[in-house]
């Protein structure tokens, strides 16, 4: 197969490569940048597309983003390919800030609180509502009777609070990565331009001279 890795990883090493890739993070993010410049299309209509990656890693729809984010930067008219490439700032290292400061906005939008520390709100709620959806899952082929508390729980708690509250965050991180993605982009385009006229004029002078001696 064309695209198969020649080594193959363990299971272990997929988790850990996920919360630490493999050359380190700066490493990983000196690449998606590298990327991203060298995406076609202008520089307003890439940084559409890191505002929408970057609105959308505030939301919590996991295992989703690369949908919403290329659904979105569709709908602005943005680079789709850059969009996913911006989810990139929703990391392992990055995601508790982000949900921490989406829950408590979320909750000050509502006018609600928050019920306990991050690990109680969000990690053992998600657990038992992840517990409620096996549990139901089983009892669609036994006599067991569903249970929904978990799962109401969790989306009165944690997601709709947090759906929320990624509004206000996620359209400030994606104005700041917009506005200062467009002069970086644009920038990079004309030194990239430059550089493939100015080897094209040193490919054309060649080939004059090696013109003239014959």
């Amino acid at each position: 197969m064309v695209f198969k890795r020649r080594d193959s990883r363990s299971i272990p090493r997929v988790v850990a490569e996920a919360f630490w890739p493999r050359g380190g993070w700066v490493r990983a993010a000196h690449y998606v940048k590298h990327r991203m410049r060298r995406l076609p299309g202008t520089p307003e209509q890439i940084a559409r597309g890191i505002f929408a990656g970057a609105f959308t890693v505030f939301t919590p729809f996991f295992g989703l983003h690369f949908v919403v984010a290329g659904l979105l930067a569709w709908v602005m008219r943005g680079s789709i390919l850059a969009a996913l490439l911006a989810t990139f700032l929703g990391n392992p290292l990055t995601y508790v800030p982000i949900a921490l400061i989406s829950l408590q906005v979320g909750h000050w939008m509502l006018g609600t609180q928050m019920r306990g520390s991050l690990d109680e709100s969000v990690f053992s709620k998600f657990g038992a509502a992840a517990g409620d959806l096996w549990h139901n899952f089983v009892a669609m082929f036994t006599p067991e009777t569903a249970h929904w508390d978990e799962l109401y729980r969790f989306h009165h708690d944690v997601f709709f609070p947090w759906m929320v509250g990624s509004i206000i965050p996620g359209l400030i991180c994606g104005a700041v990565c917009y506005y200062l993605s467009v002069p970086v982009i644009r920038a990079y385009q004309k030194r990239r331009t430059a550089r493939l006229k100015k080897k094209m004029e040193k490919l054309r002078d060649q080939a004059g001279a090696a013109a003239v001696k014959r």
